[in-house]
């Protein structure tokens, strides 16, 4: 049974960092891109973040470009997702995702293969 299990979420001042982490376990991380995605209430899920499954690709959303960094560690099958200067407007839920079929076009919300269930980042003073 694959999982992803996102943590590192919470509340955190506006200018503020968090660091996501999301585990995976029933698959081989090492074939697949992870791929970081956020839902806000009210709005359609977006794309944030995805990582080519060596590391060698990286792509950003322009609202997060310069503020967010994404890694991976496969030895741990664990993917990051660090979060700098944190706003308000990222308030949401934040989701992790394997993507096997890997592409520039990692970012839609069509790419991923499996997903997480979610961890909320509230940022709020």
């Amino acid at each position: 049974q694959v999982q992803l299990v996102e943590s590192g979420g919470g509340l955190v001042q506006p200018g503020g960092s968090l660091r996501l982490s999301c585990a995976a376990s029933g698959l081989s991380l090492d074939y697949y891109g992870i791929g970081w995605f956020r839902q806000a209430p009210g709005k359609e899920r977006e794309g944030v973040s995805c990582i080519s499954s060596s590391s060698g690709s990286t792509y950003y959303s322009d609202s997060v470009k310069g503020r967010f960094t994404i890694s991976r560690d496969n030895a741990k099958r664990t993917g990051y997702l660090q979060m700098n200067s944190l706003k308000p407007e990222d308030t949401a839920v934040y989701y992790c995702a394997a993507v096997l079929k890997w592409s520039s076009a990692c970012l839609r919300t069509t790419s991923p293969t499996y997903w997480g269930q979610g961890t909320q980042v509230t940022v709020s003073s």
